[in-house]
C-alpha cells in the first residue's frame, strides 16, 4: 500500500485538547447567542426615579394617533371655503412654483400676459374644467369653483392682472325655506 494513508493527522494530538475543542464548540455559539439577544433587547428601561411612569406621561404614550393634529370635519355640516392664496398654496403651488408641464410660474408676468389678456372667464373656466396638463380644479375635486376662481385671481394678480376677488353667492330661496319648515 501506500504511504498516503499514514499521512491524515487530526489537529488534536492530546485528550485535553479534545476537552478544550468540545467545549469551546458549545460556549461559542452560547456566549453569541446571548450576545446577540442583549444587542436586541436593549432600548431604554425605564427605573425608578424615572419621569416616564407618571400619569401625564402615560397618558401621552397611550393616546390615540389621531388626536395628534388632525381636526376632524363634519361632512353634513356647511363647507367653509377657502381663500385663493390657502388653495394656491395647498394645490396649485406644486406646478405653478416650478413651471412643470409648462404651467406659468406664479409671478411671472411674461407667462401670465397672454392668458390675462384672454379674460377673467376664460382662465376661471380652464382651471375648473382642465387644460392640457393641469387636471380639473388642480386635480383636487373636493374644491368649490369660487375657491378655484380665487386661487385663479391670486395667481393672476401676482402675474399682473387686476382682477377682482369673486364673492360667494347669497344661499338659495329654496335653501332658506326649507330651513325654515324644519323649524
Amino acid at each position: 500500500m501506500s504511504d498516503a494513508h499514514d499521512e491524515h493527522e487530526s489537529a488534536i494530538k492530546t485528550p485535553k485538547q479534545l476537552i478544550v475543542a468540545i467545549l469551546a464548540g458549545f460556549l461559542v455559539p452560547i456566549i453569541a447567542i446571548v450576545l446577540l439577544v442583549q444587542f436586541v433587547s436593549n432600548d431604554k428601561k425605564v427605573g425608578a426615579g424615572s419621569s416616564a411612569l407618571t400619569p401625564e406621561a402615560t397618558a401621552a404614550r397611550i393616546s390615540p394617533v389621531a388626536d395628534q393634529g388632525f381636526t376632524f370635519k363634519d361632512a353634513s355640516g356647511p363647507k367653509t371655503l377657502q381663500a385663493g392664496e390657502t388653495v394656491y398654496k395647498t394645490i396649485c403651488a406644486a406646478c405653478h412654483d416650478a413651471g412643470a408641464a409648462g404651467s406659468p410660474k406664479f409671478g411671472d408676468a411674461g407667462a401670465w400676459g397672454p392668458r390675462i389678456a384672454q379674460g377673467y372667464d376664460k382662465l376661471v373656466a380652464n382651471a375648473i374644467g382642465g387644460i392640457r396638463a393641469m387636471p380639473a380644479k388642480g386635480g383636487n375635486p373636493d374644491l368649490d369653483d369660487i375657491e378655484v376662481a380665487r386661487a385663479v385671481v391670486h395667481m393672476a394678480n401676482a402675474g399682473g392682472a387686476k382682477f377682482k376677488e369673486p364673492e360667494v353667492k347669497a344661499a338659495a330661496p329654496a335653501a332658506a325655506s326649507a330651513e325654515a319648515s324644519a323649524k
